[in-house]
């Protein structure tokens, strides 16, 4: 054999041997999240708010970011799912920011808090704390937004932007850690 394709074969030999060893690895988006959990099922999210319909557009938002952002598929039936992840609206709060002369409402804020547990099918938490333990197996999320009713603002357009950048952040708490 020529030095040439004794070289090349050394260097596919060599090549070969190191595939094994890098099997562990995993490429792409699908590494920020779980390998041993496929599915999901969300519940619909139970809120303590007076205010109509905050749980159920939660609960939409949530599913539409987990199917954009996440390797996971939700089902809609908890005993086939690999996981369930369970939301309470906790607290939903508008206070005031600024006020006219005559005490009119120029500027508000809207607060929403969630309680998140994401557990598989053995009631195990499956959501890693990166932050100061809790005594709860329960996460919160809280999120706030503001408002500015006059420049066409309105509480609803608030709440959609604060359902939808909790979603993301609960959606975000599925991510594996590292």
């Amino acid at each position: 054999m020529s030095a040439v394709r004794l070289g090349l074969l050394a260097v596919a030999l060599g090549g070969l041997l190191a595939v094994p060893g890098c099997a562990g690895y995993r490429l792409g988006t699908r590494t920020l999240f779980r390998t041993d959990v496929r599915t999901v099922y969300v519940p619909m999210i139970e809120s303590d708010s007076f205010r109509r319909n905050l749980g159920e557009r939660l609960t939409e938002a949530v599913v539409k970011e987990i199917e954009l952002q996440s390797p996971y598929k939700v089902i809609g039936n908890a005993e086939q799912a690999d996981s369930q992840l369970r939301c309470r609206l906790v607290s939903d709060r508008k206070q005031l920011l600024v006020e006219t002369k005559t005490d009119e409402p120029r500027a508000l804020e809207l607060s929403f808090a969630v309680q998140v547990d994401w557990v598989d099918r053995q009631g195990q938490s499956l959501i890693q704390r990166t932050e100061v333990p809790m005594p709860s197996s329960l996460l919160e999320v809280s999120q706030n937004a503001d408002f500015v009713a006059e420049a066409g603002q309105s509480v609803v357009t608030a709440q959609q932007a604060a359902i939808e950048n909790l979603a993301r952040q609960i959606v975000g708490q599925l991510e594996a850690a590292w």
